[in-house]
């Protein structure tokens, strides 16, 4: 086990009801009189959700300020928008009402406030942020994790560049978190977000530290819960009990506690960014296609990890056969599962040309300069050869 240092100081509000004491949240933390609300579609004002989460804020005394129109793969634009109308109007605070795009979009905006630069240069690397405004979140979609992450990814629309930043700082204040609020999401986006969480968790799990067994074991039990939960959340959407699992797993597999002590990986979440970036995919779909390719281009870098991930979490039976079949019996299953959530496993069941695998390529290792991931550093080379398995059924 590697040395590390872990804290996550954002708290989470948990149950039913829970987006009516957003309005005393804000004034536990903050003295402010103004926050910029940032969110996605009118769906929250359909639904009564804005009114329900306005009252008890304005009851405060704090005045909002709306930032609507937020979209999947959040773009840059809107997070220049919101930074001018922060400034504009001595906006000190910012409440997040969505899922991961809304909550990514209201980090970028807290960080870009107090820069005197492009806020675009933290996602480049050229320079990182040091005072951000506080955010705070009620979140829609049990998906990306990014209710108490420390990570924010945003889309350049000159170019399609999407990119991230990670780091404490940006982690949220605190997060509402109510499963009746995903009872309306379309099976599409459950579907999306159950991916995006099992892959956050195989991200961590993939990895070249030794002796880790501890969150070996962690890993393993919420990827099983995942597994269970996400596809009754995908069935029988109105089930509450199944809808807080799966909440509660989203949020566990990407608050940090999972990787401590332990190299992460993060190669396939690189790979399927640019094809999100590039074609406007969504993320969890672009994860569904590149994690089974990724597998299988890597696994022999490790099949004893890779034997124990397919005996332990999809209960493949260790007289099965070889451990190469093991493997690929793993990978079928788990391609079996994100079919049953109605997601593409091959670039043509979403629609993507193979028209462009050097430039993703290209643009992910900044011209083969640097590879992306740590179980096995990809290249440019070996990221085009995954794209390439990206057109071949898992079946194979």
């Amino acid at each position: 086990m590697d040395n590390f240092e872990f804290s996550n100081t954002t708290e989470l509000i948990f149950g039913r009801d829970t987006e009516k004491e957003v309005g005393r949240k804000i004034r536990q933390y903050s003295d402010c009189r103004k926050i910029l609300l940032v969110y996605g579609s009118e769906r929250i004002r359909k639904d009564g959700l804005y009114d329900r989460i306005a009252e008890p804020v304005r009851a405060q005394g704090i005045e909002i300020f709306d930032l609507g129109g937020v979209k999947p793969n959040p773009r840059l634009g809107l997070v220049y928008q919101g930074i001018e109308l922060c400034r504009k109007e001595e906006i000190p605070f910012i409440l997040a009402v969505g899922g991961a795009s809304v909550i990514d979009t209201a980090k970028a905006i807290g960080v870009g406030v107090p820069y005197d630069g492009d806020v675009w240069d933290f996602f480049m690397g050229k320079a990182s942020p040091e005072k951000t405004l506080p955010t705070a979140t009620v979140c829609t979609i049990p998906a990306a994790g990014s209710e108490s992450s420390l990570s924010a990814v945003i889309t350049n629309e000159e170019g399609w560049l999407k990119k991230s930043i990670n780091l404490n700082l940006i982690r949220p204040l605190f997060s509402v978190m109510n499963p009746e609020l995903t009872f309306s999401l379309p099976p599409y986006q459950i579907g999306c977000g159950v991916v995006d969480m099992l892959t956050h968790v195989m991200e961590r799990y993939f990895t070249n530290t030794r002796d880790v067994d501890v969150t070996d074991r962690l890993c393993e039990a919420v990827m099983k819960s995942i597994i269970i939960n996400g596809e009754k959340t995908y069935r029988y959407p109105d089930d509450y009990n199944a809808r807080a699992e799966i909440f509660w797993a989203g949020a566990v597999a990407h608050n940090g506690s999972l990787n401590v002590g332990r190299e992460q990986d993060w190669a396939s979440h690189r790979i399927g960014i640019e094809l999100s970036g590039k074609y406007d995919l969504a993320h969890g779909a672009s994860l569904s296609i590149v994690f089974p390719a990724w597998m299988r281009y890597v696994y022999k870098h490790d099949i004893d990890r890779f034997v124990q991930f397919a005996v332990r979490v999809w209960d493949v039976d260790i007289a099965f056969g070889k451990k190469d079949e093991i493997v690929m019996e793993a990978i079928r299953r788990m391609c079996g599962f994100f079919k049953k959530l109605g997601m593409p496993v091959t670039l043509a069941e979403a629609g993507i040309p193979e028209d462009a695998f050097e430039e993703m390529a290209d643009k992910a290792t900044f011209g083969d300069t640097i590879p992306v991931g740590h179980f096995v550093p990809i290249g440019k080379e070996a990221m085009i050869r995954i794209y390439q398995m990206c057109s071949v059924n898992c079946n194979i």
